[in-house]
């Protein structure tokens, strides 16, 4: 399967670590969970299930704290709606600025009957070849189901399709570092009790590679 190349960029970012209960504090990178929200912005489709094999980090990690307001309810239709005043909550966050990364990805083709959706016979056309082109031509145009996030959704994400990563002048960040358990993304084979997974991630000169799924490393 070919893979599928991703320049990203953003001003702020939060990939938030699941231990921190009260204020947002991000990760030092993107997690492979929000890597691929990326691509599956660009397309998805009950036929394809996108794995990410690696980040290269490109800009220098840095930091910004800031205080946010946010709402502590969710707004249901068996209620009047909700009044701002009474629900504001501000919260400190610790966040990335001015993140820039190289995503790499894969994308499985799931037969028919192991799909969770449309589980219809495959037409003539339906080939991962079919996709490759359409998932080609939309990030090329900058098309997108809704628009990508670094993390959260006020934080918007610019990319840019790379065909030929090796031709790239701009390097990996010169950094290596242990980056310690992170979030890797949830499993959903029982689809009624998701069950998170994670991973221990180094970054060696600026590259972090992502193991898959199935692998030992990957931890639930």
């Amino acid at each position: 399967m070919r893979g599928f190349c991703l320049e990203v960029t953003g001003e702020f970012a939060c990939f938030t670590r699941p231990e921190m209960k009260v204020e947002r504090v991000s990760y030092d990178v993107i997690t492979p969970a929000a890597a691929r929200a990326i691509f599956t912005a660009i397309l998805w489709k009950p036929a394809l299930r996108w794995n990410v094999k690696k980040i290269e980090v490109l800009n220098p990690i840095k930091w910004i704290s800031v205080r946010r307001n946010e709402v502590g309810a969710v707004a249901s239709v068996r209620t009047d709606g909700i009044f701002i005043e009474d629900e504001r909550q501000q919260r400190a966050g610790l966040l990335l600025r001015e993140v820039k990364y190289r995503l790499y990805a894969e994308f499985e083709f799931i037969p028919p009957e192991q799909r969770a959706f449309n589980k219809h016979e495959p037409g003539a056309d339906e080939t991962p070849d079919k996709y490759t082109a359409m998932f080609d031509r939309r990030a090329m145009n900058g098309q997108c189901f809704h628009q990508p996030y670094l993390g959260c959704r006020e934080f918007p994400a610019s990319f840019r399709l790379i065909r030929k990563p090796a031709n790239e002048t701009k390097q990996p960040l010169m950094v290596s570092k242990e980056l310690g358990w992170m979030f890797y993304d949830f499993d959903y084979s029982d689809e009624k009790n998701p069950r998170p997974m994670f991973f221990n991630a180094k970054m060696v000169d600026g590259v972090i590679r992502v193991p898959n799924a199935d692998s030992d490393e990957v931890k639930r």
